[in-house]
């Protein structure tokens, strides 16, 4: 080998690991049943009239009870939707309506005042079985009914981020953020009597150790920033392990806390439930390191390892599954001795780890996705906010 070569075959790039392949997340033939999935005679989407059966840009699910209630947040028409059992049947109509006077109205809050059935731009949504909490992102608040509605327009029994029913200014019109506000607070958790709320245009998770029973009641501690009265992207610093940009969503499952931090493009977790502000994550999943931040790693196409702007996550039989939202994909891990930069192996939406693309750059299908933003798990049935199809879909799990 002549010196030249031997420079050559030096510097040569390495070459491209094998794709790998992708099990299986949800059932290969698609969703069982579809919300809001109307089309045309000219085979385009029905245009988004609000009805009991319309969605337009659902960003929340929520399964109440194994058989129901069942809710969407029906964030572009202003409304809380609700099914007494879980739909059995395409385009099945909602029960009941919460923040419209009907179910052919729109507007943000009703066109009227604020109030205890109000809602503008709510998203994420959350039930122990009991209770029922809805983030009423615009109003910059989380409504939390003590008995899980049953009539349409049933007011809200307590509000926080705000100190009562008919305020909604960010931080409440301060310029700095405290334990008791909120500002387009997008995501609600609950867990273990906990309650977890991602606030995410402070650039923060908050959680109340014991159920919040007070209007505006403050947060006991505060993930992402080092104090309750920072907002700044990634707490003022760098990429690390306490700050977040854009948290959208939270997971309690086995002593694990999980935040799909989707600014920064990775999901952070805690092994053991953190006990003092701005504590450090553990590891993070969808970036080598804690310090980088790209989308899909910096490249154009995904990969198993990489994400791009997730905004959901649920647990499923054990296993964790993403709403790896710009991704158009869910993407499963494996929980069991789950660490830094773990790949998924799991997959729905897309045809590979490697491919992205709305409906995989298609017409919707009953297996494709555009833009998912929220999950929820019940059994083996998986509920997916397919926020960019404008439909909610029920899926079971391959």
């Amino acid at each position: 080998m002549t010196i030249v070569t031997l420079r050559a075959s030096l510097h040569a790039p390495m070459p491209a690991p094998p794709p790998v392949a992708a099990l299986p997340l949800l059932d290969a033939s698609g969703a069982g049943i579809v919300l809001g999935d109307f089309i045309g005679d000219d085979g385009l989407p029905a245009p988004l009239v609000p009805t009991a059966s319309a969605l337009f840009g659902p960003r929340g699910v929520c399964f109440a009870g194994p058989d129901g209630p069942f809710f969407v947040s029906d964030t572009g028409h202003h409304r809380l939707l609700g099914w007494s059992r879980v739909p059995t049947q395409d385009n099945q109509p909602a029960d009941i309506v919460i923040g419209q006077p009907d179910f052919t109205s729109e507007g943000r809050n009703a066109k009227s005042d604020i109030g205890p059935a109000t809602l503008n731009m709510p998203t994420g949504l959350a039930s122990d079985g009991v209770r029922l909490a809805v983030a009423d992102a615009w109003n910059h608040r989380v409504l939390i009914w003590h008995r899980i509605p049953t009539d349409s327009n049933q007011p809200a029994d307590l509000v926080l981020g705000q100190a009562d029913f008919v305020s909604g200014q960010a931080n409440r019109g301060m310029p700095l953020p405290g334990p008791e506000t909120l500002n387009w607070c997008y995501g609600v958790t609950i867990a273990e009597n906990k309650l977890y709320i991602a606030d995410t245009g402070n650039r923060r998770v908050l959680v109340w150790n014991s159920f919040p029973d007070a209007n505006g009641q403050p947060a006991d501690l505060v993930l992402g920033q080092a104090d309750m009265i920072t907002r700044d992207d990634n707490a003022g610093v760098d990429t690390t392990s306490i700050g977040m940009r854009w948290p959208h969503a939270v997971v309690v499952h086995d002593g694990k806390v999980l935040v799909a931090d989707a600014g920064n493009n990775r999901i952070m977790a805690w092994n053991a439930q953190p006990n003092a502000d701005g504590a450090m994550a553990s590891f993070v999943l969808g970036q080598t390191s804690f310090e980088a931040n790209s989308h899909n790693r910096g490249g154009y196409h995904p990969n198993e390892r990489s994400l791009q702007m997730p905004y959901g996550l649920a647990v499923l039989d054990g296993g964790l599954i993403c709403a790896d939202t710009a991704n158009s994909r869910l993407v499963g891990y494996e929980l069991d001795n789950i660490d830094m930069d773990r790949s998924a192996v799991r997959l729905s939406g897309q045809h590979g780890f490697q491919k992205k693309g709305d409906n995989r750059w298609r017409f919707a299908t009953r297996d494709s996705l555009c833009w998912p933003f929220a999950l929820a798990v019940q059994g083996q049935l998986v509920a997916v906010a397919d926020t960019g199809n404008n439909r909610v879909m029920f899926w079971e799990k391959a």
